[in-house]
């Protein structure tokens, strides 16, 4: 298999690092598109214009059998598209988790933390009309996060104005009673620690990695795929990156698997 994964930097490879631990037998080319980030606060025909130009790439220069839109904000804007053109394509998008979030809440309080775009997208208020009129007892408390992918991305995960950014968004979820914060972007799930210390650490955090790795291994053994085997990453950036950055999110299956990261350009 294929596979390609883009987001609009380096917060899918938490979803990569999800397919490591369950996919075999497979090449996987990520974009890590920095040049364009970030996508949240970019209108939906730019990140639509520009899903296309990667799925292009991906197509033409990598013959890919899979794409994985590893990024709430594009699936928002351009999964349908996608899907649409590329009929023969396994196409797989990310979503906010709601819908687990309401299984395992206790009190029925949930918080979702995700870009301005994500929340303003139709994908994500269908998904919250439809599941708020099946869970009446439940209130959301939205938070949409401007400038947390940048200083995700800049590496200042545990940095003094990174905890003062989340912990004026995430008092008043705690003030309210909320116990399940869903991780609305792939970058989010850097920030975990920082979250549990404002919210104690038995908040419930629901991210998606694993849910679209598990959905790629389903849908590639129906596309005849045996799991067995070697698994390469190559990771393209298009514009500047923090390599310190892709240590941390791949951690240790980066020191024994095999990974390259390369220019786009080159």
């Amino acid at each position: 298999m294929r596979v390609g994964v883009f987001d609009s930097g380096l917060g899918g490879l938490t979803v990569v690092k999800a397919i490591t631990n369950i996919f075999k037998g497979a090449q996987i080319f990520y974009i890590a598109d920095t040049q364009f980030a970030p996508y949240g606060q970019k209108s939906k025909e730019q990140i639509l214009n520009h899903s296309f130009d990667i799925a292009n790439y991906l197509i033409t220069n990598h013959q890919i059998d899979a794409l994985v839109v590893a990024c709430n904000t594009a699936t928002s804007a351009a999964i349908k598209e996608l899907r649409e053109h590329y009929p023969n394509l396994i196409v797989i998008g990310t979503e906010p988790g709601i819908k687990p979030a309401i299984s395992i809440s206790k009190s029925g309080q949930i918080g979702v933390l995700a870009t301005p775009a994500t929340l303003k997208g139709e994908k994500y208020q269908l998904l919250v009309d439809k599941l708020s009129s099946s869970s009446s007892h439940i209130k959301l408390y939205e938070q949409a996060c401007a400038g947390l992918v940048d200083q995700i991305e800049m590496g200042k995960i545990e940095d003094k104005t990174t905890f003062d950014m989340l912990n004026n968004w995430l008092l008043p979820m705690k003030n309210n009673g909320v116990d399940t914060i869903v991780l609305g972007c792939t970058h989010y799930p850097l920030v975990s620690t920082c979250i549990k210390k404002i919210m104690g650490d038995d908040i419930n955090l629901i991210e998606t990695g694993y849910a679209i790795a598990n959905r790629l291994f389903f849908l590639s053994k129906e596309f005849g795929h045996k799991n067995d085997g070697e698994l390469s990453v190559t990771v393209f950036f298009t514009a500047d990156i923090n390599i310190n950055m892709i240590d941390k999110i791949l951690g240790t299956w980066k020191n024994g698997g095999k990974i390259k990261v390369r220019n786009i350009n080159e």
